[in-house]
């Protein structure tokens, strides 16, 4: 899948809606799913609510879908998504509108199937290409820490700085995705960069790449140990 990775994992922030003003970019907006059934959950939790028991029972079988092909590759992930998720989409859509028109838009079901409805387009977004993920749970989960944090960061003294800690968390966060030390990273792309490293290779020293070129270095000691050894 060689398409430009374009699309953005979202929750119904209103403020995302900004990225869609970069027409040149070609920036999609794909909504959390995670989201979605909280609204539902919340509704069954406070009341007997058999629309909102059923709805959580139709997002569940998608989700066991998901979980059947974690890991495997976007082209796999998409071709299973079209031939069984595609159809479960289908039926929940209609189950959607039939209960919208139902019931009242300002009880708190109409108000759950309300958000759906709106994010709806977002929402299947992840049955046309097999990278976006249902929610962005794992993202949720890297920056808990941060978040917990968030009082701290109020503090940062000014715009510069905040968007400056914004980055560096951002790398940090990455660096432990790819399996990096994030001390050893930054102690050593900072080093490469007072050295003189060249702006038109950027993407180097990038966490991901980072690793390859750790891994890489880690061979090709071992060999040389295997040969001077021998």
């Amino acid at each position: 899948m060689n398409v430009p990775f374009t699309c953005r994992l979202l929750d119904g922030y209103a403020g995302y809606n900004r990225l869609l003003q970069r027409p040149d970019q070609g920036i999609q907006l794909a909504y959390c799913w995670a989201h979605a059934r909280r609204k539902l959950h919340e509704v069954a939790q406070n009341a007997t609510a058999p629309i909102a028991e059923e709805g959580l029972r139709q997002i569940a079988a998608l989700y066991r879908i998901e979980a059947e092909i974690s890991g495997q590759g976007p082209e796999a992930r998409l071709t299973t998504r079209q031939k069984r998720s595609v159809p479960k989409i289908a039926i929940f859509k209609t189950w959607l509108h039939q209960h919208r028109a139902r019931v009242s838009a300002k009880s708190p079901i109409g108000e759950a199937l309300k958000y759906i409805a709106k994010y709806w387009d977002g929402l299947i977004l992840f049955l046309t290409d097999g990278r976006i993920e249902m929610d962005n749970n794992a993202v949720e989960r890297t920056i808990r820490p941060i978040a917990l944090n968030r009082k701290n960061a109020l503090f940062a003294g000014h715009d510069a700085g905040a968007a400056n800690w914004g980055i560096i968390a951002s790398l940090i966060e990455t660096c432990k995705l790819n399996g990096v030390n994030p001390n050893t990273y930054l102690t050593s792309v900072l080093t490469a960069i007072v050295n003189g490293h060249k702006q038109s290779r950027i993407g180097d020293p990038l966490p991901w790449n980072y690793a390859v070129t750790c891994d890489r270095r880690s061979a090709y000691s071992a060999v040389a140990f295997h040969d001077r050894s021998n």
